[in-house]
């Protein structure tokens, strides 16, 4: 099963992709942990990572595909994988596909997390407040104003994905503002519907 989750941030997709990792034991490949481990590993790529990080800059689109397609040959993702936060773009989504298919492979399903934007400010604003009263470190994207600028970074960049796939047949809906169980009873149907449809 290769799947990836699309939602803004604060949707709840890390939840729901942890959840599917503990059901199917397929990896959940987020780009930020795949791009620590290749420059811990120092392959190739990862170095060519690390220079860019280490001046301060952004990781190109190259370098995050290259990592993620040096991911995906792993003996882990045999079985599938997860892909969240990532593709992130258009280019990113073309790059994705060129890579599967060069497997011979494909995606099985997009499933995007809906979400209502005013209630995932409260969200994350009680994400905050939790984290401290557990005595826990707040995350430093859990502070309104950071949030609401990677909300609009998310419309800008990643929402146009969602017409995408939509257009391959592949984009499935999940209501994300449903209790945590309760979307995950909806994925799980929606990847039943993927399997007999395969």
């Amino acid at each position: 099963m290769r799947l990836i989750l699309l939602g803004p941030p604060g949707a709840g997709k890390g939840t729901q992709a942890q959840r599917l990792v503990e059901k199917y034991g397929i990896p959940q490949l987020s780009t930020g942990d795949m791009l620590r481990a290749a420059v811990q590993a120092g392959t190739e790529v990862g170095k060519r990572a690390k220079a860019v990080m280490d001046a301060g800059e952004l990781v190109s689109d190259a370098i995050v595909n290259a990592i993620v397609a040096e991911r995906i040959d792993q003996p882990d993702c045999a079985r599938g994988f997860i892909l969240d936060g990532y593709p992130r773009t258009l280019v990113q989504a073309d790059a994705v596909e060129s890579m599967l298919s060069d497997r011979g492979i494909s995606l099985d399903t997009v499933i995007e997390l809906v979400v209502d934007d005013r209630a995932l400010v409260g969200r994350i604003v009680k994400r905050a407040e939790d984290a401290k009263a557990a005595g826990l470190p707040v995350r430093k994207d859990d502070n309104p104003a950071v949030f609401e600028e990677r909300l609009r970074e998310y419309y800008k960049k990643t929402a146009p994905l969602t017409g995408y796939y939509y257009a391959k047949g592949r984009l499935r809906t999940v209501d994300g503002m449903a209790s945590i169980d309760a979307v995950t009873a909806e994925i799980e149907a929606v990847l039943a519907a993927a399997a007999r449809a395969r």
